[in-house]
């Protein structure tokens, strides 16, 4: 090291002349940022700097936090190459890998967002911005005041109409209330002129039929989503690669930081009048079953439209970072004509023209610089893309125009797709359509030449790089419930014959109910035959599913479903890392090894060519290209779909139910609005820098807040014994209150959560929940190293301890064993522990063994009467990362 110390100090020199000869520069921070950096990237290189490893997150900050002209981030990222091509031979790399990446991190310094004003001037990012509106702070429009609003948003978005009547009367004095009906309500949302973007339509005509086709103009509601202040904060401007640790592992979290928008913002810096503008990749999903439903019309199906440069807990929070973009006619015919061929391609290719359609307000922005306000209240200039299409495997056929069993990432044949094949591009769909017969890439090749994507028509759009990946279709729905666990199914009826196997399944059901209450867990009392799965339902049943059958299958169908369980725990972290990708590569071998067991009892046996099952193949690519899918997933289009269809559903008459679920929509819209251009985006559901966010971040920390009443108060009084030994307490005798509940506070960003990735829970200590059996729920407790522990009171609270069976977790299903503890082999280990030391609650399910689940047991008795559990670390995520 000395020679590169020596290295370093004859070079200083060179170093100062280079900051001397640099160009006028705008603002003294430029100078700054350039000088600094050219001493940083020498000591980098030549070893003169202590904190080396740590230079490379650095220039991530660097990129993130410092708003500097692009000039001068030309100008640094030439240095730093200039740097790498003349120290190269002389210096420790670690690998070409890293230094690559270095490379494009710095480079990425191009990536500069311009601030502008209203007219599109380039000014000092450091400049106050505009305020959110001309209108003074007590001008709510036709509502009045704050009171006579806030009235009106509650009673649209919760009150039925029916209720109307008796809820709005005048009080006892005479006092009238805001509004004297819903007709009044009505008008006075109806005259809201602030976000007021009215519904289109066109018509589309065959056989006498004229479908309409409603949306909202794609360019309104993305200038309203670039508006709302509530993502100031939460919003990224540029590109960016994040680092971290001393190895530099690569962390893939919010959507900015893949790889598909990086290479996306270079293939548009290529035309030069598009530097300094913010890329805006539009996120498209749909669902078609759903609104068949809900609308009582099977011809109408929603698109919903985001930005993906909001951040996961955005839409976690669920802060109106989705919109209902349209309702697209569905053709119908007579019965008769169905199946036929040149009807199906009519529907395919009527829904890709209808999309080109809906989309072409955006299309200039795609290529010129459009001027909008962002969430900061600055002006930039930014550029609109599509980006990735969330919806399930059946939609994907028709967004992709490939044929059904194919797949839409890869050419794997479907009779062995986990063989894999060449990637399904654009250019390759093109050039079979212009060399192939439309039979021969039908049948050779998976794809329908005769659609015409509509991602056809705008620029660096390819279908088959931009199908998202879909945890809730392909990894719950799919493989979990319409495979797996019907496979158990199967295999049971194949081993036991039918009557037999009703047995073994009502016995699952049995050990399922007896899981304890635990929250978010939905519990199944009776059994799982649900006529119709919700996706609640299913998570629910695969926090609990594992244990309930081990004893009652195979060992390896046990693992199946344990490296199942693993793979899409670990999909749904919210920050993914290079050592996360190598998890989930091994985890998905286990998964594809073990589940050979179904083939080898004849209950898959022609093998596993199954297009949900594949799409885990591709996970990984996908991660590198859009990031965590814990962000990018169908749960922020189903959130949606509540809010905008199923909810106005349950409030509106069945007459003409479209007409009313557009305009209530409408109505929503311009409510939010309002609320934000008066509150300015403060008004948030909670204070994201309170608590320990801020104080003591981590897995293992929590706020614990007591109930606000005690459930019960009594005197106690404590006289220690006068026996010899260590000096005894003073006798104690006062008021003792019992808390039957309190709330741990803490942050599980990986699980649905507040806007500051907080998460609460409530803990239970009482004889008798909601009039019910009593209820003592299991805790971790930080302090000594992640115990668990049932609780009896707060806020010193008394616990009973659990000990470890073994040191290792259970071989087949991944889970710690635990059994109550008795230190005297006759009482139980109860211990007083402060409540600031819970950390969340604990999830303990019992070992059945092989026997019948007892009559007499249910889930509020069930750790009273087994002798060991499993400590559930599939209970939430939070619990995933905290016990695995």
């Amino acid at each position: 090291m000395v020679r590169w110390n020596l290295l370093g100090h004859m070079l200083l020199p060179f170093l100062a002349i280079n900051v001397i000869t640099i160009t006028t520069f705008d603002f003294l921070m430029d100078r700054l940022v350039l000088c600094c950096f050219n001493c940083l990237t020498a000591g980098y290189f030549l070893g003169t700097w202590p904190f080396q490893e740590h230079l490379t997150c650095s220039f991530t900050l660097v990129l993130r936090n410092f708003k500097i002209s692009p000039s001068i981030a030309s100008q640094t990222a030439q240095v730093f190459v200039m740097m790498t091509l003349i120290f190269m031979p002389f210096q420790y790399l670690g690998g070409t890998h890293r230094l690559q990446c270095d490379v494009e991190l710095l480079l990425g310094l191009g990536r500069i967002r311009v601030t502008c004003d209203a007219t599109g001037q380039p000014i000092d990012p450091t400049t106050t911005p505009p305020p959110v509106s001309d209108k003074s702070a007590d001008d709510w429009g036709p509502y009045g005041d704050r009171l006579q609003f806030e009235t009106a948003e509650f009673l649209f978005h919760n009150v039925e109409i029916g209720l109307w009547g008796n809820s709005l009367q005048a009080d006892n004095i005479g006092t009238l209330p805001p509004f004297t009906d819903h007709k009044e309500l009505y008008k006075t949302i109806d005259a809201t002129q602030v976000g007021d973007v009215q519904w289109e339509s066109f018509t589309l005509k065959y056989n006498g039929e004229q479908p309409n086709f409603w949306f909202w103009p794609a360019f309104s509601l993305v200038e309203r989503l670039l508006a709302n202040t509530d993502f100031d904060g939460k919003f990224d401007y540029t590109p960016y690669r994040d680092f971290a640790g001393k190895e530099q592992m690569q962390c893939y979290e919010n959507f900015m930081s893949g790889d598909w928008v990086w290479t996306q913002a270079d293939k548009i810096a290529v035309d030069p009048s598009t530097h300094g503008s913010t890329f805006i990749p539009i996120i498209l999903g749909n669902d078609k079953t759903t609104v068949s439903v809900e609308t009582g019309q099977s011809d109408y199906w929603p698109v919903y439209l985001s930005i993906s440069n909001v951040h996961n807990n955005v839409w976690h929070a669920h802060q109106n970072a989705v919109e209902l973009l349209a309702f697209l006619a569905i053709p119908k015919m007579a019965k008769k004509y169905t199946d036929d061929p040149m009807f199906q391609h009519f529907k395919k290719q009527l829904f890709h023209s209808a999309m080109t359609r809906i989309f072409s307000s955006l299309k200039d922005g795609m290529t010129m610089p459009q001027l909008m306000k962002c969430p900061d209240h600055h002006f930039c200039h930014v550029i609109f893309g599509i980006g990735p299409y969330i919806t399930d495997y059946l939609e994907q056929v028709l967004v992709s125009g490939i044929v059904q069993n194919w797949c839409g990432h890869c050419l794997a044949f479907p009779n062995d797709l986990d063989s894999g094949g060449a990637p399904q591009t654009r250019d390759l769909t093109d050039t079979l359509a212009d060399e192939l017969l439309p039979a021969v890439a039908w049948n050779e090749w998976g794809v329908d030449v005769s659609i015409v994507p509509f991602t056809n028509n705008f620029p660096c759009a390819d279908i088959h790089q931009l199908l998202a990946p879909d945890i809730l279709h392909q990894l719950i729905k799919g493989t979990f419930k319409d495979h797996l666990v019907e496979w158990v199914g199967r295999y049971l009826e194949l081993e036991y014959g039918k009557a037999e196997a009703k047995d073994w399944l009502a016995d699952i059901d049995c050990c399922i109910a007896l899981a304890p209450p635990f929250p978010g867990i939905h519990r199944f009392p009776d059994s799982c035959g649900f006529s119709q799965w919700t996706g609640d339902n299913l998570k629910a049943l695969m926090k609990v599913y594992l244990p309930a059958i081990k004893g009652h299958v195979p060992d390896d169908m046990v693992q199946t479903f344990h490296a199942f369980l693993e793979f899409c725990y670990i999909v749904c972290q919210n920050v993914i890392t290079d050592d996360t990708l190598k998890e989930l590569k091994d985890t998905l071998q286990q998964f594809h090894l073990y589940r050979k067991i179904f083939q080898e009892v004849r209950v898959c046996p022609e093998g596993f060519s199954l297009p949900l099952q594949h799409a885990l193949v591709h996970y990984e690519a996908l991660i590198f290209l859009f990031s965590a899918p814990n962000g990018l997933c169908t749960s922020i289009t189903e959130s949606k779909h509540i809010m905008a269809v199923k909810k106005p559903w349950q409030h509106l008459s069945k007459h003409n139910a479209l007409g009313q679920i557009l305009w209530m929509n409408q109505c929503l819209a311009q409510l939010a609005v309002i609320d934000e251009e008066n509150d300015e985006g403060l008004d948030l559901d909670e204070n994201e820098n309170a608590g320990i966010v801020d104080e003591q971040p981590g897995l293992a920390h929590s706020d614990v807040v007591l109930a606000h009443w005690p459930g019960e108060q009594c005197i106690l009084c404590l006289q220690p014994k006068s026996e010899p030994g260590p000096p005894h307490p003073p006798p104690f005798t006062g008021d003792i209150k019992i808390f039957s509940s309190t709330i741990a506070m803490f942050v599980a960003p990986s699980d649905p959560s507040g806007i500051g990735s907080m998460h609460c829970e409530c803990i239970h200590a009482t004889p008798s929940w909601q009039g019910g059996p009593a209820q003592y729920d299991c805790v971790f407790d930080g302090m000594l190293g992640m115990e668990v522990a049932q609780v009896y009171n707060f806020s010193c609270t008394l616990v009973c301890w659990f000990d470890c069976i073994i040191d290792v977790p259970d071989e087949l299903i991944g889970m710690w064993m635990v059994a109550p503890s008795f230190p005297d082999d006759s009482l139980h280990n109860l211990t007083v522990i402060h409540v600031e030391s819970i950390v969340c609650n604990a999830h303990l399910l019992p070992i059945f063994g092989k026997e019948y689940v007892p009559s007499l047991v249910s889930c509020h008795n069930a750790l009273d009467i087994y002798q060991a559990f499993y400590v559930n670390h599939f209970a939430d995520h939070h619990a995933f990362k905290l016990v695995s």
